[in-house]
């Protein structure tokens, strides 16, 4: 279980460019403070510990971060995975004021049963977070959603449909759509090909080849990216 109340200890690291592959092999991932407009604080935590705050924290709990004697209350704003091999390369931490609103990325949870799954019609899943503006104190962890109205052929869910917590503000245009109610795409059978016949296949041989020739077969600075293999935003 994740304390997120607790403080994230880091690092602070002195390899800014050249090196960073050799922290990551020895279960480091590299890292950066941003704190309004002064110069960035380099630092770094094991890679297993950061995944699991992050997959907890996300992009909306705010964190108490000490490198050294310096404190900060952060967010987490990017956090940057290996595509391949999934494993996290760097993450850039936002230090926030308390008496100042932030924008954060709160998750959205779909609550209940969905009636039309069970009578085998096809829910389609457009978004699974939203922007939010609020003080510190009063960012939710998740914004809940009723999925029993998805019952019929067009029901559908808004992000203007959210139920905000109070001291909140939706940065998400309202007309985006969350979860809709669609009939599920029909089976097409193909119907066997007609034998062709005597003499005409020399005609769709040709017509076929000459179809065929129409065809054709969440920053660290940029050598930071470089070394993650990655392009990210400049810290």
């Amino acid at each position: 279980m994740v304390d997120l109340d607790k403080p994230l200890k880091l690092q602070e690291r002195t390899t800014i460019r050249k090196g960073l592959n050799d922290l990551r092999s020895e279960g480091l991932v590299p890292a950066v403070v941003h704190n309004h407009g002064q110069p960035s604080v380099h630092v770094m935590a094991p890679e297993m510990e950061l995944e699991r705050i992050f997959e907890v924290a996300g992009k909306h709990h705010p964190l108490n971060l000490e490198v050294g004697d310096q404190k900060f209350l952060a967010l987490i704003k990017d956090a940057h995975f290996n595509p391949v091999k999934r494993k996290l390369q760097h993450v850039v931490f936002q230090a926030i004021r308390r008496d100042e609103k932030v924008e954060a990325e709160v998750p959205i949870h779909l609550e209940g049963e969905i009636p039309a799954e069970k009578v085998g019609l096809q829910v389609l899943h457009h978004l699974d977070h939203v922007e939010i503006e609020a003080l510190p104190a009063n960012l939710p962890d998740s914004i809940v959603v009723d999925a029993t109205v998805l019952a019929e052929i067009g029901d559908k869910i808004n992000v203007g449909d959210l139920k905000l917590p109070e001291g909140v503000t939706l940065l998400t245009e309202p007309e985006q759509s969350i979860a809709a109610v669609i009939e599920p795409k029909e089976q097409v059978i193909e119907e066997p090909e007609a034998e062709v016949a005597e003499g005409e296949e020399g005609v769709e041989g040709e017509s076929a080849a000459a179809e065929g020739e129409g065809e054709s077969g969440t920053a660290p600075d940029v050598s930071e990216a470089q070394a993650a293999g990655e392009q990210t935003p400049k810290e």
